[in-house]
């Protein structure tokens, strides 16, 4: 007997990926968008049709919530009362599970999977004409999963899953909630995101200052891409004296002393706060 998903927000920009990569694969998917854009998207291009809520939710095993991370609380109360004890609720990020927005029922398994996205220096990622810097598509990325609440035989269906939603996989993680709140928001958007805003600014400086602007961007993609290899080890190599006292300068120029404590729980907590 097949496992059974109910996939809400099926037709929209995350539930068209999953929904693509889950086709064909050994679930059973029962599509739930309530949007008529999303549902129309689906016959487009999956060619299937979005079941009523009560449908979707009957006697389901998997309930996946691809839906916005401030949303993901209002619905997942909505739906709890019609699940029945030992249903799955997956998550696609930690932030709602982390600020505490899942149903209190002990009875229900709760699971969070998130995909890493593929490497910078995987070749898959920049094969010209046919990209994949998302992943999910042809570019294999790695994820990370956790395992919230419920019998820990509960997770490898929860990977299982995860991997084909994700597919292509190149690794697969377990970790906490408390571990993937870390790396999102905390490592990948708060520092990540905000330091790569900050580099497209510089170079938005530097063209407002005479530099031709495609030099500037050639110039700085250039560098990111031997300063990543180099500072992420994926080649031997060190800088040069000149780089490393720059790091040295600008760093405290850059940086405040204390700016670490953006991971302490209640730094990560107001972070997810804001999102959700």
């Amino acid at each position: 007997m097949s496992i059974s998903i109910a996939l809400f927000g099926a037709g929209g920009k995350m539930g068209v990926r999953l929904s693509k990569n889950l086709q064909g694969s050994s679930y059973d998917v029962r599509h739930v968008e309530v949007g008529e854009v999303g549902r129309q998207r689906l016959r487009d291009e999956l060619g299937v049709e979005c079941c009523p809520v009560d449908d979707a939710l009957k006697d389901v095993n998997v309930v996946i919530l691809a839906v916005p991370d401030s949303l993901i609380g209002k619905l997942a109360a909505e739906i709890s009362p019609k699940l029945k004890a030992g249903t799955m609720v997956m998550t696609l990020d930690a932030a709602a599970p982390f600020a505490g927005h899942l149903p209190k029922r002990p009875d229900l398994v709760y699971f969070v999977a998130h995909p890493c996205h593929p490497s910078i220096f995987h070749p898959r990622v920049h094969l010209e004409g046919d990209p994949d810097y998302f992943g999910g598509v042809k570019a294999p990325q790695s994820i990370v999963n956790a395992l919230m609440q419920g019998p820990d035989e509960a997770y490898a269906l929860g990977e299982d899953i995860a991997k084909t939603i994700y597919q292509p996989i190149l690794r697969s993680y377990r970790v906490t909630v408390e571990q993937m709140a870390l790396l999102e928001p905390g490592l990948s958007e708060t520092v990540c995101a905000t330091l790569l805003d900050v580099m497209r600014e510089a170079m938005d400086e530097v063209v407002s200052r005479g530099v031709p602007a495609d030099a500037a961007r050639d110039f700085l993609l250039g560098h990111m891409t031997i300063l990543s290899a180099v500072i992420f080890k994926q080649i031997p190599g060190q800088f040069s004296d000149a780089c490393n006292k720059a790091i040295t300068f600008g760093k405290p120029r850059l940086m405040r002393d204390d700016w670490k404590q953006i991971f302490e729980h209640q730094e990560i907590a107001d972070s997810i706060e804001r999102i959700t």
